[in-house]
């Protein structure tokens, strides 16, 4: 069978990497353009571009697939690039750009989506992130025949996860990754064999994952302490949950609820209670936040014991209040 191969980040590659290991002839990968990223913020190219260059699969990097849109020429190139290939199926997984029609139209089999939920909770672009943030208990993928709409085609393969009182989006991705990997291999073997049943998704139990913004990591203290850890593990690694200290923004990594502790007295929410090896203590709305690793400007993330030796945060000061348009 012949694929071509959409997708960009590492979850994508991970996936690419088990077809090509299962015998999938890739015969053209598709990719986002080379992105500025760093210090010097120099053009890197995507995990699945480096991958298809070391393997010297053919590969195109299209600014958009629309052939009326704002980069028609992109679009006729890969136009161009899809039909030569004469695939059978394309995998299509954290693409980045949306597929017109005719994209949809072009191999025999359609384009089918390796999604990191159990749709139809959580389409859209952060589906990770938002099932953390959200407390949910379980997640999973789903391999969906792609249509024109955002993540509504029909199922047809879904697998469950459960969610760790631990993870956060770094590890609950790589979980997933391997996971989509799995799942897509499984499922053209499926189609080779005796076809794949597609079964429409729910009208019942739809959400939407949006995509993280960078301001969503200002910490609102007056939320309860559940909240706040949920956020600063479903923020790990992007954007990184924050809050402002005596003038400087410090991240936080990793955190635990202290349950049933004792609140002082006319201590505030965002207030900083105790410091010592296992994490700073601070105050929300309901309980008690230990922030167990954090991070100074320039500096790298650190356990506590070993942050407060480089920044002096003592009892009693208090984190600013949120104002996401001002916040540095």
């Amino acid at each position: 069978m012949r694929v071509i191969f959409a997708g960009t980040p590492e979850f994508a590659r991970v996936a690419l990497v088990k077809l090509h290991a299962a015998g999938y002839e890739i015969a053209l990968v598709l990719t986002q353009p080379d992105r500025p990223a760093g210090r010097g913020m120099a053009l890197q190219p995507s995990s699945v571009k480096q991958w298809a260059t070391g393997q010297g699969v053919p590969l195109a990097q299209p600014r958009s697939l629309r052939l009326d849109g704002k980069y028609p020429d992109d679009a006729t190139q890969a136009r161009l690039a899809i039909e030569a290939a004469r695939a059978d199926v394309m995998v299509v997984a954290a693409y980045g750009l949306l597929l017109p029609q005719w994209v949809l139209d072009a191999p025999r089999l359609g384009c089918l989506n390796i999604h990191a939920s159990l749709l139809p909770r959580w389409r859209g672009a952060a589906p990770i992130h938002r099932a953390i943030e959200a407390g949910d208990h379980e997640t999973g993928v789903t391999i969906m025949q792609m249509d024109a709409g955002l993540d509504t085609g029909a199922m047809l393969l879904t697998q469950r996860l459960a969610i760790s009182a631990d993870d956060s989006t770094a590890s609950l991705h790589d979980k997933l990754a391997d996971l989509g990997g799995q799942l897509i291999v499984e499922a053209l073997q499926q189609a080779t064999r005796h076809g794949l049943q597609p079964v429409a998704q729910p009208v019942e139990g739809i959400t939407y994952a949006h995509k993280i913004e960078k301001r969503e990591a200002w910490l609102d203290w007056t939320q309860n302490a559940a909240v706040l850890e949920r956020r600063i593990r479903a923020f790990n690694p992007f954007p990184v949950a924050a809050g402002v200290l005596a003038g400087q923004t410090l991240k936080f990594w990793r955190a635990t609820v202290l349950d049933g502790a004792d609140r002082p007295a006319g201590a505030v929410p965002g207030q900083v209670l105790s410091c010592g090896p296992d994490g700073v203590d601070i105050r929300a709305s309901d309980a008690i936040l230990r922030v167990g690793r954090l991070q100074k400007p320039g500096g790298k993330p650190l356990d506590a014991a070993e942050f407060l030796r480089g920044f002096d945060i003592q009892p009693g000061m208090v984190f600013d209040p949120v104002a996401a348009d001002t916040v540095p």
